[in-house]
């Protein structure tokens, strides 16, 4: 595949794919990359191919109705996951797409099994969810954080795993789980961004800087993740970010190639066509006769 200028295009998802089984380690991966690409401006082109392809093959998912998608975000703080839902997922018809943020579970969902708040949210056929946070949180934060037991935590990854592919074999929903990575010095960066910009001012959190401590263990916790649940079916892909505007590309394109290669075709009429043409013209007629009657 090549672009106007004659450019080679990489295929992101070969690129950052984790392969199930496959023991990544997070320090070894440049959060910097930004391929080919030299500027926000030489990427913008791509960045608009693929995000027109995402709303036409939304389109087709939405009226097509045999399967559905379901995009997981997970991130640290400051990634960028709420500016991949607004520069990329925004391409498609709010229609058809719902976004769900998981937050700390209530009191509610502690009482029930870890699952029992994510279940309802799944995308049905036609439709396309997007999760920011999601289910992994249970294999993440309440790892790092010590909030269950290791022997309760670490049987979620089997559970993860069924749980994912009760949706496939189900439903026919197709899982594309997006790691969002930057580096500790681009994430503080970005806090002091928020800092100085009103704007943004409201995304400040006291927990910031005290969840910065435990960079490590995160990065350990993800590594785990993408060992044990990055499947054929459900892949994982790290995804560099401290460019944001590459970090857009590389989803933009794993995920409208990822709904291209689903087949999918608008559904056939359910009505007589020609049926439908003899009562139009019908009807037009009726009304230009109306019209020439009155003088109109």
């Amino acid at each position: 595949m090549a672009s106007p200028g004659n450019k080679t295009v990489m295929d992101y998802r070969k690129k950052f794919q984790v392969n199930p089984g496959d023991r990544i380690k997070l320090r070894k991966i440049d959060a910097a990359y930004k391929g080919k690409h030299v500027s926000k401006k030489d990427a913008l082109p791509l960045l608009e191919k693929h995000c027109g392809k995402l709303a036409k093959l939304q389109h087709v998912l939405y009226a097509e109705k045999k399967r559905s998608l379901l995009v997981v975000l997970q991130a640290l703080d400051a990634a960028g996951k709420d500016g991949t839902i607004d520069h990329v997922m925004s391409a498609m018809n709010p229609q058809g797409t719902t976004v769900t943020s998981f937050k700390q579970p209530t009191s509610e969902d502690r009482a029930r099994d870890f699952l029992w708040r994510v279940h309802p949210h799944v995308p049905a056929q036609g439709a396309v969810a997007i999760f920011n946070r999601s289910y992994y949180e249970d294999v993440l934060a309440v790892r790092v954080h010590n909030l269950a037991p290791r022997e309760v935590w670490s049987e979620r990854y089997d559970l993860i795993n069924d749980f994912e592919r009760l949706l496939r074999k189900q439903n026919n929903t197709h899982i594309i789980k997006i790691f969002l990575h930057i580096s500790p010095e681009e994430q503080l960066a970005r806090f002091h961004a928020r800092l100085d910009d009103p704007t943004r001012n409201w995304k400040i959190s006291e927990n910031d800087y005290k969840e910065r401590e435990h960079w490590d263990a995160y990065m350990q916790a993800y590594e785990d993740i993408f060992a044990k649940t990055s499947k054929k079916n459900a892949p994982w892909y790290i995804i560099p970010s401290n460019h944001k505007w590459f970090r857009n590309l590389a989803v933009s394109q794993i995920i409208s190639a990822t709904m291209e290669d689903l087949g999918m075709e608008m559904p056939k009429p359910t009505v007589d066509l020609e049926l439908i043409r003899k009562q139009y013209h019908k009807a037009a007629e009726t009304r230009a006769g109306k019209h020439k009657k009155h003088g109109d």
